[in-house]
């Protein structure tokens, strides 16, 4: 399951710090990090996280428990360039940088218990 954030107004730079918390992360418990970090990306990712677990519920009948965050790339995205004006009619360029995240979500694997049974040997 895959969903992406275009053009989001925060240099990647920013945003990759909350990439690192979340990365391998059940969806539960990503998203419960997520809403106690103060971080300003921590709402859209949160978001992010949310829509793309309802699209492997929704389209692929998945269950929510079992997903976790497979990879959570932050990417940059296209940057706006500004002049400030300076001294002596000179111009400084600004870079409003933005971000582009792509998350992926996969199923937690999990090992069933084999009972071995042994053998009498006569």
């Amino acid at each position: 399951m895959k969903a992406v954030l275009t053009n989001y107004r925060q240099s990647p730079r920013k945003v990759r710090l909350l990439s690192g918390l979340v990365k391998g992360k059940s969806v539960e418990e990503a998203l419960h990090l997520l809403r106690v970090l103060v971080k300003r990306a921590g709402t859209p990712i949160e978001k992010l996280i949310r829509s793309s677990a309802a699209n492997a519920e929704k389209n692929f009948g998945m269950d929510k428990k079992n997903l976790i965050v497979k990879s959570l790339r932050v990417d940059q995205g296209v940057t706006l360039k500004r002049i400030m004006p300076r001294a002596r009619g000179s111009a400084f360029p600004i870079k409003k940088r933005s971000s582009n995240v792509v998350v992926i979500l996969g199923e937690k694997f999990v090992k069933e218990k084999k009972k071995v049974v042994k053998e009498e040997n006569k």
